[in-house]
């Protein structure tokens, strides 16, 4: 199972000894500290994301070392041309004050990683140093991803648990666990989020939402619901449309048939509902509603009323 993670990074750092031998041991020739360029980044934590799902802290540190070495990359194109930086060390970052929502203490992977100082990446360094270049995402693989409630694995297609909800008070969320690879980190041009963002692999960006519900059987239930949903959506749409040009031509706007349904083919659901109570209150002052029979009519009113039906 393969996930993208965004976080936030581009922190600059100073360089000592010890660093720059981490340094040279990736290197071909032996760098100087004028030579590198070397940032920390965030590269993923523990708290429960936008999409339900969360590292597990015992996930972090697996893939604390399996993040050295890796190199950097822009918006995860896998392509030697695009590689910038690579990362030298890591570290298990524990910030036991903060508590996730999963309930346990808040903890993150740190990652230093440095670039050359070449004509080339004079301009990359500077929007670093600026603060331009602050967001990063991470490619790992994990290879199970476990329901908080039940434990099952989620890619299972077992467990009929949705992320998000809440069942008897307590969370729903998907673990990441036992990770397998890591594989790159990336700059990428979106906003700092305050909780880490999965981003959806990579490779099936311009993939179908039931090509995807392939590789990861256990959102076939949600994208289910998901259709149902939508069927239903359109249904009320199309009978919305319908009552709206009903009311156009009771209202007598002017407008043939075809002209108000092109109209109404245009407009939202807010829309429609309000063009649907104006056009009610316009035909209904042209068509009042009359009771068929009447009590207490004056004897005049009711003697004028009579006459289309005297012989």
């Amino acid at each position: 199972m393969k996930v993208v993670k965004a976080s936030q990074g581009g922190e600059p750092v100073s360089v000592n000894p010890q660093d720059l031998a981490l340094i040279n041991r990736w290197s071909r020739k032996e760098l100087s500290d004028s030579d590198v360029f070397p940032f920390a980044v965030r590269l993923c934590d523990n708290e429960i994301d936008r999409d339900g799902e969360r590292f597990a802290p015992q996930t972090l540190a697996d893939l604390a070392s399996l993040f050295v070495g890796k190199c950097g990359v822009f918006d995860h194109r896998w392509s030697a041309k695009d590689q910038t930086a690579r990362i030298y060390k890591t570290e298990v970052v524990s910030e036991p004050a903060r508590i996730t929502r999963a309930g346990d203490p808040y903890c993150w992977l740190k990652g230093w990683a440095y670039m050359l100082r070449t004509p080339g990446n004079q301009e990359l360094i500077a929007q670093i140093e600026g603060g331009i270049k602050k967001e990063v995402s991470v490619a790992c693989s994990v290879q199970h991803a476990f329901c908080s409630i039940c434990g099952s694995d989620l890619r299972q297609n077992t467990c009929q648990h949705q992320k998000g909800e809440r069942y008897d008070g307590k969370l729903c969320y998907a673990s990441l666990e036992n990770a397998q690879d890591a594989y790159e980190f990336s700059f990428v041009a979106v906003p700092a989020q305050p909780d880490a963002g999965i981003v959806k692999n990579a490779k099936f960006s311009h993939a179908s939402l039931k090509s995807l519900v392939k590789e990861n059987p256990y959102a076939a239930a949600e994208l289910n619901a998901l259709e149902q949903h939508a069927a239903l959506g359109e249904h009320y749409l199309d009978s919305l449309r319908q009552d709206v040009t009903r009311l156009g031509m009771l209202a007598g706007l002017g407008l043939d048939q075809k002209t108000l349904r092109s109209i109404t083919e245009k407009l939202d659901w807010k829309e429609l509902e309000a063009l649907q109570s104006a056009w009610a209150r316009k035909a209904g002052d042209r068509y009042p509603i009359q009771t068929q029979l009447r009590y207490q009519t004056p004897d005049a009113q009711r003697e004028e009323d009579d006459k289309p039906y005297r012989i």
